[in-house]
């Protein structure tokens, strides 16, 4: 059996409360699907409650027997996660 390509879903810019619910929405139809990569190259700026739902999704996906990645953090991203201690929720997702 062949291993299922994961879907690729795009993170904005800026990651804040506006954002949140089309980012949600785009998640849970992925996750629903099969792996996801979460390509988070282009964010500049991102929310705790943004961070919050990525490792939410994770573990969605972990429980759907989905694999679950973030790739290419930006550095902003990195700088966010290291700034609320997220490092140890990151760590098993991310793809540099």
């Amino acid at each position: 059996m062949a291993q299922q390509e994961a879907m690729a879903v795009a993170l904005p810019e800026v990651i804040d409360l506006d954002a949140l619910d089309a980012i949600r929405d785009k998640l849970i139809d992925a996750i629903e699907d099969g792996p996801v990569t979460v390509v988070a190259s282009a964010v500049q700026r991102v929310s705790t409650n943004g961070l919050l739902m990525l490792i939410s999704a994770a573990e969605t996906a972990r429980r759907n027997h989905n694999e679950f990645a973030v790739d290419a953090p930006s550095a902003a991203m990195l700088a966010a996660i290291d700034r609320l201690g997220l490092g140890d929720q990151f760590s098993g997702m991310m793809k540099q």
